[in-house]
């Protein structure tokens, strides 16, 4: 007998996977600071700055491992910096830059701008170490 029949409708239940955020108000500038003091989270919101929409995890290129990876998604997510939802399998990421400029005036533009000054000094940095301990294989890094 189908549920026609017999006057029955199905339910469907369907379980949609959501993550936490903070909302506007929520934002804590301790925990904004504390997200963005990372360098890698740093460059996770930079790449999330300079290509508009979302983009999804794996379209980051990060030096760490997936584990890490998604740790510093979650840090900056729960921070409110970014905003993150599923999209069948994938975990699609946005900059809530609207929110963090109501809350925050001027940060994420200060700490974009910094970013931009430092970026060649720190791979000129970690471009060094590497000379310096092929060098020096035995040396403690």
């Amino acid at each position: 007998m189908s549920s026609e029949s017999t006057g029955k409708t199905r339910e469907i239940d369907i379980k949609v996977r959501t993550l936490a955020h903070p909302s506007r108000g929520e934002l804590q500038l301790d925990a904004v600071l504390s997200a963005l003091s990372d360098p890698i989270r740093r460059q996770i919101v930079s790449q999330l700055a300079d290509v508009p929409g979302e983009q999804a995890c794996s379209a980051f290129q990060l030096p760490v491992s997936k584990s890490t990876s998604t740790h510093h998604f979650r840090v900056l997510r729960e921070a409110g910096v970014i905003e993150q939802h599923y999209r069948g399998t994938a975990i699609l990421n946005s900059l809530r830059a609207a929110d963090l400029e109501a809350q925050f005036p001027g940060l994420l533009r200060a700490v974009l701008q910094v970013g931009i000054k430092e970026a060649p000094s720190s791979a000129t940095a970690t471009a060094t170490a590497g000379e310096s301990q092929a060098r020096h294989p035995n040396a403690k890094a």
